[in-house]
């Protein structure tokens, strides 16, 4: 490439600069390596390889975010009834997803290997908890993509459907159950290093250990990264007409450092996490679907508890948790810096009003990070009640940075979602948050492209409609459409 100014002989030049080798990365880098083949992509990541930070099955506290199973997407109102909306909505996004990995796999641009079929399940206790269940799956299996669903409140289905919860369990416990069984798990460090692998290998500038330092506006119009490479010290600059900040947690400093004005008044929780991981295969071989309970008072719903069998390059394993816990870190690599070099004039007092309005987070935290073991197996009990604190080990999960925005009433909300930010001229576009984050990253990454390149948009959308069947179309309200995309996309991705 050739040099951006006679002042920096260093310096290259990019048409996309993606920052980050994770999944919201890869995934836009694969779209853009087919819709824009012409244009110069480069990717930059500090660890050794992608998806190694909130990618990483054993840092993601969700591996196929469907709204099956996770109940704080279909929450209860105050008169009892369970609206659909928000888990039909994230159900939606996940089919794009699936779709845009069967085309991939199609067209042989990666393998299926990431994906594997699992039944999901919601599984509560007590009478509160048992009607609740009930109203949600009777709102819930009344639409289309959630037709399947089954519900019950007997001991022995219940068993047959996951028989560790049940070995143990005081008979006398009113317990209930929802399930569906087309539900998968997705090993999204696999996914991600699928499609990096394919960027790769398809003239995309792969840069590992390299680490961002600064973004900051051209006299073009354009950005100018700094960046550097760790494993020589050489700090150089690239200049790139449009940049992607993919780095997870780390997204915010690099966002701050732009100085856009849409990204002003953003700030960041970190919530951090622990899992018990089985190491008896014994148990792992008897337990097989993504089972998810209820929140505790006052938890972020990312720390939803659940008993989850998961594939972790191809290898059967079986967690349970999250543990909340918080350390100031953005990322799991990151520094204990994190989080006071984040305060900004912009962006004190949304936090301030965060600070004081989630007092029942800050208890719940506090109460998790002082946990013992034996309380840790105690919550696994709950689900499992034969659990024994032999045969499951202590893993550290990923950093999840909620963000925190401004609101004009309380001056700062938490928020437990992604926030997709872009300046007003498209030359630059940010990802905040986490839940359903992974899952969705399809879709939020069409929306990126609908933002940052209206000019151009038009003229990919026959392309995406290729790759996406049901591109534009609701399925929950198109069922024929919806039955014979799934029957494709499970057979293309070996579920079927």
């Amino acid at each position: 490439m050739t040099a951006n100014s006679p002042a920096d002989k260093s310096a290259t030049k990019t048409d996309v600069l993606l920052i980050g080798g994770g999944i919201m990365s890869a995934t836009l880098g694969a779209f853009l390596k087919q819709l824009q083949p012409d244009w110069d992509i480069s990717l930059y990541e500090r660890l050794d390889r992608a998806g190694l930070e909130s990618s990483d099955p054993w840092n993601n506290a969700g591996t196929g975010h469907a709204a099956l199973c996770e109940l704080n997407y279909s929450p209860a109102a105050a008169d009892g009834s369970v609206d659909p909306a928000k888990a039909v909505g994230i159900n939606e996004q996940f089919q794009v997803s699936r779709q845009f990995w069967s085309h991939m796999v199609s067209a042989g641009h990666i393998s299926n290997n990431f994906i594997n079929p699992l039944p999901h399940m919601s599984f509560v206790w007590g009478d509160a908890h048992s009607e609740y269940l009930r109203r949600r799956y009777e709102s819930l299996s009344a639409q289309p993509l959630f037709k399947t669903m089954e519900f019950s409140e007997d001991p022995a289905k219940l068993a047959e459907w996951a028989p560790l919860i049940m070995e143990g369990r005081d008979p006398s416990q009113r317990v209930a159950a929802s399930r569906v069984v087309g539900g998968t798990d997705v090993d999204f460090g696999a996914l991600t290093r699928e499609l990096t692998a394919y960027l790769g290998a398809n003239g995309v500038n792969m840069h590992f250990r390299h680490e961002v330092g600064g973004v900051t506006r051209s006299s073009t119009g354009g950005w100018d990264v700094k960046v550097k490479d760790l494993a020589t010290g050489t700090a150089s600059t690239v200049s790139a007409r449009f940049v992607f900040i993919g780095g997870g947690g780390g997204a915010l400093h690099l966002l701050q450092a732009s100085g856009i004005p849409e990204g002003k008044g953003f700030g960041g929780f970190p919530v951090s996490g622990q899992f018990l991981r089985s190491t008896d295969e014994s148990i792992i071989s008897r337990h097989n679907a993504k089972v998810y309970g209820q929140a505790s008072v006052g938890a972020p719903p990312m720390s939803v508890p659940h008993l989850d069998t998961r594939f972790v390059n191809g290898q059967r394993s079986l967690l349970f948790g999250p543990y909340g816990g918080f350390s100031p870190k953005f990322l799991k690599t990151g520094s204990y810096l994190d989080l006071p070099l984040s305060v900004r004039p912009s962006n004190l007092v949304p936090m301030l009003g965060v600070a004081k309005d989630n007092m029942s987070l800050v208890k719940y935290l506090v109460t998790e990070v002082l946990k013992t073991r034996e309380g840790k197996t105690a919550a696994l009990q709950e689900f499992m009640p034969t659990a024994k604190t032999e045969g499951w080990d202590l893993i550290t999960a990923g950093q999840r940075v909620q963000v925190i925005k401004k609101d004009p009433k309380k001056g700062g909300v938490l928020q437990f979602g992604t926030e997709l930010i872009t300046a007003a001229d498209g030359s630059i576009g940010a990802l905040l948050g986490a839940s359903p984050g992974a899952s969705t990253a399809t879709p939020i990454m069409i929306n990126l492209l609908k933002r940052a390149f209206p000019r151009q948009f038009d003229g990919w959308e026959p392309k995406i409609k290729e790759m996406i069947p049901g591109y534009g179309v609701k399925l929950n309200e198109n069922e024929q459409l919806a039955a014979e995309i799934e029957a494709d996309t499970n057979k293309v991705l070996g579920l079927s």
